[in-house]
């Protein structure tokens, strides 16, 4: 083969070719006529044929063979027009011959020519490198895309030896590719070639035999479809995954991975979506457990295992049950993010070993986006058993620490708590001397007795309410999380701080919000907060000229929210004070300890509530505390 993309008549233009084969045409008619030269002459006509046809032009093969054929019959009718037939005759007919065999032969090669080029004008339409070498190697045919890929044009690869030109590498030894090759006639398989620039691809080489009319091997089609990009994305997708693989093993943090498929199908069954799901899983609890059900468990890797108590991964390719309490609540967050859409979830839970123990642990959930066919999740697990040691540890010396502060306080109340409890005592003595004067009448008056003993239960009753209410406030206990009504928790309070803020001549008043829902926390630790804060206010305005007024606020900031305020009119707190007034050991008060504020932060924080304040100076100061409603009263 040759390169049969180029127009035959390349060297010469189609007008220069018509040109000369019609003065090569006249030139041999003028010979014919005017010289007296014996032989075919007109033979000579073939000449001009095949010069008309390199022009590669049906039209110009058909008038060049009918114009000479015309000028043969022409010479031969005025040269020899009153001979008799003979041997100028006979010439004639053999000049005739040969036009028309050589205008066959012609269209013919035209034709033949027509396909070749058809062929090679479809090979240069590929994408696909395309060359024919012969059976040494050398390069006869290379189409458009490989001299775009490879860099070399047609003129410089054609001649050339294929492997000598691309420094092709072979994954086998070429021996062994060739004698492939001869036995089935083709040969597939990966090569590294480089291109004029030096670059080096990576192709996918498919040859094919070609043979001669005699079935001998005569040259070799080779295709070469360019994957160095295909190669160098799979060989990044590797070492992506073997990066993934050795972080995923080695990682001291636990890696779950889950397929969540079943999950998202359940899920966009379900008749509600948005913020009323929670609210309709949370009425469904047994939609949750068969959601747990549909989360399966794909691969674990070894911090995980250990962590669970488990030898390998093969314990876990199960569903969540596996791994997750019976009342975990965390798997119903965690379904309602991923329901939403989230990319990330976090939260805290308890992991269940193999042995039925259970690891306090922190975890994050990664979801893949809703439109992607990627159903895998993973959830990252750390361990927080010593951090938890530690918080315990450290909530156990917080409340040693409280109960020392409520000791504290109570010292300062000292007085007023032996004043509240006079005060029941002496009425006690009182109506018993009273009862005792009625009884020893003439007539006792048992009426008036009964009334007495009456007046000295109801007052036995007030002191042992003061001093239960004292134990309780005193007493060290651990926290508790009990159902509590702020009213109550307000009234308390007070009633401890009474008789010290009327000793100071403060004025307080309480505004609380009627029916407010209910709280969970520790009765005793928000008495302390609220008592902190009312002595701390009434503390400030001692010895203060004008009125002296503390103002207590409970109400809702929201539905989810309890707000209270404690506002004294006291002279402010100092700006340069403001950012160091909750830190541990500060103190504006002379023999303070300043942990007060402290604890009352860590009490509110641990309920789940803030503490913040905002003074001015000359304006009095303003603690504003705010703590979540218990959930428990807004489900039916």
């Amino acid at each position: 083969m040759t390169n049969l993309d180029r127009p035959t008549g390349s060297s010469m233009s189609r007008t220069g070719l018509r040109f000369w084969s019609a003065v090569l045409a006249f030139a041999v008619f003028m010979v014919d006529v005017l010289t007296p030269l014996e032989g075919a002459v007109a033979v000579l006509y073939v000449v001009a044929i095949l010069l008309a046809a390199r022009t590669n032009r049906r039209n110009d093969i058909i008038v060049a063979a009918i114009g000479c054929a015309a000028l043969t019959i022409t010479a031969y009718l005025l040269s020899h027009d009153h001979e008799p037939i003979g041997s100028p005759a006979l010439r004639a007919l053999v000049s005739l011959a040969a036009i028309a065999i050589t205008t066959l032969l012609a269209l013919q090669n035209h034709a033949a020519t027509n396909r070749l080029a058809a062929q090679a004008r479809l090979l240069n339409l590929s994408h696909d490198m395309i060359f024919v070498r012969d059976r040494a190697g050398v390069i006869n045919f290379w189409n458009k895309a490989a001299e775009q890929t490879y860099g070399w044009t047609t003129d410089e690869a054609l001649g050339q030896i294929a492997d000598k030109l691309l420094r092709t590498s072979y994954p086998d030894r070429r021996e062994v590719i060739e004698a492939t090759l001869l036995d089935t006639g083709r040969w597939e398989g990966r090569v590294e070639q480089r291109t004029k620039d030096g670059a080096i691809l990576a192709v996918d080489a498919r040859w094919a035999l070609q043979h001669d009319h005699l079935g001998k091997p005569v040259g070799v089609l080779e295709t070469h479809t360019d994957v160095t990009d295909q190669v160098a994305a799979h060989s990044a997708l590797v070492q992506s995954e073997q990066r993934y693989r050795r972080m995923f093993d080695a990682s001291r943090i636990g890696v779950v991975e889950e397929d969540w498929s079943g999950l998202r199908t359940a899920l966009h069954s379900l008749p509600t979506r948005g913020a009323d799901l929670r609210e309709y899983l949370a009425r469904h609890p047994d939609l949750v457990r068969h959601a747990r059900g549909l989360a399966r468990i794909t691969d674990v890797n070894p911090a995980l295992q250990k962590m669970a108590g488990a030898s390998s991964s093969a314990a876990f390719i199960q569903n969540v049950d596996k791994l997750l309490g019976e009342n975990d609540r965390s798997f119903l967050d965690a379904l309602v993010a991923f329901a939403e859409g989230e990319q990330f979830h976090e939260g805290e839970s308890e992991l269940v070993r193999l042995d039925g123990r259970k690891v306090p642990v922190l975890f994050t959930i990664t979801f893949p986006p809703q439109s992607d066919e990627d159903h895998n999740v993973l959830i990252f697990v750390v361990d927080i058993t010593e951090r938890r040691q530690a918080q315990d540890a450290l909530l156990a010396a917080q409340v040693e620490l409280a109960h020392a502060a409520r000791v504290a306080t109570l010292g300062e109340l000292s007085a007023s708590i032996a004043h509240e409890v006079n005060q029941p005592l002496a009425a006690i003595v009182t109506s018993g001397e009273a009862g005792l004067r009625w009884l020893r009448r003439d007539v006792p008056d048992l009426k008036e007795v009964t009334t007495t003993i009456g007046h000295v239960v109801a007052q036995g009753r007030r002191a042992s309410e003061i001093v239960t209410r004292i134990r309780t406030f005193l007493k060290k206990a651990p926290p508790q999380r009990d159902m509590l009504q702020i009213g109550e928790i307000i009234e308390e309070a007070t009633a401890l701080v009474a008789r010290e803020l009327a000793k100071d001549q403060v004025t307080l008043t309480v505004e609380s919000q009627h029916d407010l829902p209910p709280i969970r926390g520790d009765r005793v630790q928000l008495q302390q907060v609220l008592v902190n804060l009312l002595i701390n206010a009434g503390q400030a305005m001692a010895g203060q000229p004008g009125s002296r007024i503390i103002t207590l606020r409970a109400g809702s900031e929201d539905s989810e929210t309890l707000a209270i305020m404690v506002q004294d009119s006291g002279p402010g707190i100092q700006p340069e004070d403001l950012p160091r007034l909750f830190d541990p050991f500060f103190t504006t008060k002379d023999g303070g300890m300043g942990m007060g504020l402290a604890i009352c932060r860590t009490t509110v924080e641990a309920h789940g509530g803030r503490l913040s304040v905002a003074s001015t100076p000359g304006s009095g100061t303003t603690f504003h505390l705010t703590l979540p409603f218990s959930q428990e009263h807004a489900l039916p």
